[in-house]
């Protein structure tokens, strides 16, 4: 499962990327990706800023940098005490020093007052089961529109029935974090294979390392560790290895290592069906796109025909 060239079929040209050994922690599965840098992009965490709150449902972004494009991440959003929670559709393109307003927002905490500031703020990213719905959403200027689905989810996981994400992003923190460190982000790496279960749930790609490591948390613990906090399996009772040696031991774990590789190899979907790119906006050679079909959907970001930022994801 070195090429992640099988992954997304055409027009999407993966070659060049790395997947490494996979990780897991409890039902979630990574699986690091390497592949080319693309320097210059502006990473989200200290680069991006939530500048204000125009009004409810309409957010204005900053890219506070005096050089380099801010790709903004799919379906991020902002957190703050005693206002009232955001997150965004869509992804942007930011020249240096640019701010700009979405108005197709969506708050994500029903019935709370408030705007939101530029301080005391941390983001995240919608959980795995809302992206698809928020996808559909796009361009829909409705500051409600996902309160029904958050209160489905919230409904399903135990959790009172009402349009509020921070009862699992703040409330369940301590739980969604144990992701954090239990996963290691290794050196270099600027991408992710993400499984629940047995199930692909989706591929992360950020320009370089710096960017991907600010979304690390925001992607491990809120977009996908969500899903997998829910399909926690029962810890199974590891078995000793046999070896009577160091090198008999070294021969199991390779073993076990190209056995996982395969095991994991196996959940990828099998590409096939017609996947289409739809642009939707760009900034010097840089062409924001939207992705569906086959079962998928997302947003990616190219130039040149090569990916630069790409955030895919199961369309359940």
């Amino acid at each position: 499962m070195n090429s992640l060239t099988t992954i997304l079929p055409a027009p999407l040209d993966l070659g060049g990327y790395r997947a490494g050994t996979p990780q897991r922690a409890g039902a979630l599965t990574m699986v690091p990706v390497h592949g080319p840098v693309r320097p210059g992009i502006v990473p989200p965490r200290s680069g991006l800023k939530l500048k204000r709150v125009v009004g409810y449902g309409q957010v204005e972004l900053a890219n506070g940098a005096r050089e380099g494009v801010a790709i903004v991440p799919l379906h991020l959003g902002y957190i703050q005490d005693a206002a009232q929670n955001h997150a965004l559709c869509s992804s942007a393109l930011l020249g240096a020093g640019q701010t700009r307003r979405f108005d197709d927002a969506c708050c994500v905490q029903a019935g709370q007052g408030g705007y939101l500031e530029g301080r005391d703020q941390w983001f995240f990213v919608l959980p795995l089961e809302l992206r698809a719905r928020a996808m559909r959403l796009r361009g829909r200027h409705d500051y409600a529109k996902l309160w029904p689905d958050i209160s489905e989810l919230n409904r399903a996981y135990g959790l009172p029935s009402r349009g509020h994400l921070e009862q699992i992003l703040s409330r369940k923190r301590a739980v969604l974090t144990q992701f954090q460190s239990r996963l290691e982000l290794m050196p270099g790496q600027l991408g992710a294979l993400f499984f629940v279960g047995e199930r692909f749930a989706g591929l992360e790609l950020a320009p370089d390392p710096a960017y991907f490591a600010e979304m690390w948390m925001a992607l491990v613990c809120f977009a996908y560790g969500v899903a997998a906090w829910q399909a926690e399996p029962e810890r199974a009772v590891a078995e000793p290895y046999e070896a009577g040696s160091l090198e008999e031991l070294r021969a199991e774990l390779a073993r076990d290592r190209a056995a996982r590789l395969a095991e994991v190899a196996s959940w990828l979907p099998a590409p096939g069906g017609e996947v289409r790119l739809v642009e939707e906006e760009r900034y010097l050679d840089l062409r924001l796109s939207t992705l569906t079909g086959d079962g998928l959907a997302g947003q990616v970001v190219t130039e040149h025909g090569r990916p630069v930022y790409a955030s895919v994801f199961a369309d359940r």
